[in-house]
């Protein structure tokens, strides 16, 4: 298999992968992450494993509990979730969004919960988005009021993974009235402890991402103390300003982990399976998208791994990571179609990952945001009228 993993990627971060790679030949062999993919469940064991192995602090100095890190460093892990259980992945980079927003120095006294994350004892989640809102997210309708010293919080959240097994949710609710038009001011992030009677799930089983834990969470006059405000009240969207810019270069990552997943696949059935007294990847109808495989993905990786380093240098980067977020989902979803049609319905059998792979690229095209905002994002950065 051609070797297109990033050539100038330092020896820390290869050592990195295959720490990772070990951790979870041992904690995640296939036959178990196809079992947990079909049940729909989370492996808090393997959770807590990626902890203890210092993989989710990652994003976090060490002097905040974190394990320190770049943005490199969590693609990479990233990436290698995904190629076992892209489901895992997608809470993996939920995690990671927490390390990013608590690692803030505005932060405040929420940062405190920091290391329990980071070291898997406290599993979180993330509110935002929310039923009739999509990608509008100034038009949520979550409200927070501040009530005997502490925050009630009441309102709906959907799509939230984790939701039924986090031990605590940073809502992203209204605390203060629009003010000038401005809707994104007014908006805060309160951490909510999950443990109360007001707040209540419901799981969502998706057909693909099926353990991520998708859920509705109901927040009915829910509580949370004052200091378990992140950042500054009524700047919701400047805190996670940055943190989602990074959530969008680690989608590209999962897109990344679930299309060389896919094509390695391809071609191994490819080389083994035989018709008419050959293998069927001597046929050029097989070979020749598994050639178009290779191409978009190390393409998608070159600009993956651009966006990387221009956020680690410091610059800005929000329409390259939308780029990242489009090129890889679009290219993956290509690439695993391609891996299908060449297994046929082997590749459906639930014993191949094959079939994982191919419904969970197609939550890439819309998760965390849809390919066609991200369209609209660039349309505007581009000069062109704003579509939306």
């Amino acid at each position: 298999m051609l070797d297109t993993s990033p050539f100038e990627e330092p020896a820390e971060r290869h050592d990195l992968r295959s720490m990772v790679q070990a951790l979870l030949g041992r904690h995640l062999a296939q036959d178990r992450a196809l079992q947990i993919d079909r049940e729909g469940i989370f492996d808090r064991d393997v959770w807590q494993a990626l902890g203890e192995a210092g993989v989710l602090g990652l994003g976090a100095d060490e002097e905040a509990g974190g394990s320190g890190g770049t943005v490199g460093d969590a693609l990479a892990v990233t990436e290698e979730i995904a190629r076992v259980l892209p489901s895992l992945a997608v809470d993996y980079v939920t995690c990671g969004m927490a390390m990013r927003m608590l690692a803030d120095a505005s932060a405040g006294a929420a940062a405190a919960q920091l290391p329990d994350i980071a070291s898997g004892r406290t599993v979180c989640a993330f509110g935002m988005s929310e039923p009739g809102v999509g990608t509008d997210l100034l038009s949520l309708r979550t409200t927070a009021r501040e009530e005997n010293g502490q925050w009630v919080l009441n309102g709906q959240k959907t799509w939230i993974s984790l939701g039924q097994e986090a031990d605590v949710i940073f809502v992203v609710a209204r605390t203060d009235a629009v003010q000038d038009g401005r809707k994104g001011r007014g908006l805060s992030i309160i951490a909510v402890p999950t443990d109360q009677p007001g707040v209540t799930t419901r799981r969502v089983h998706l057909g693909g991402m099926r353990a991520a834990i998708t859920c509705e969470v109901f927040l009915d006059d829910a509580v949370a103390p004052l200091d378990h405000l992140v950042g500054t009240r009524g700047r919701a969207m400047s805190i996670l300003g940055q943190t989602l810019d990074v959530e969008r270069v680690l989608a590209a990552g999962i897109s990344l982990g679930i299309g060389r997943a896919a094509l390695d696949l391809h071609v191994q059935y490819a080389g083994e399976r035989e018709a008419f007294g050959a293998p069927i990847g001597a046929l050029q109808a097989v070979q020749h998208p598994a050639a178009d495989s290779i191409a978009e993905l190390t393409a998608a990786r070159a600009l993956v791994n651009t966006t990387v380093r221009m956020i680690e240098a410091g610059r800005p980067a929000s329409e390259m990571s939308a780029m990242c977020k489009l090129t890889a989902g679009e290219s993956t979803a290509r690439i695993v179609d391609r891996g299908m049609r060449a297994m046929g319905a082997m590749g459906l059998a639930e014993e191949s990952a094959m079939q994982m792979y191919f419904r969970d690229a197609r939550l890439q095209l819309f998760s965390p945001v849809s390919n066609e905002m991200i369209r609209n994002i660039l349309g505007e950065a581009l000069g062109l009228p704003r579509s939306y």
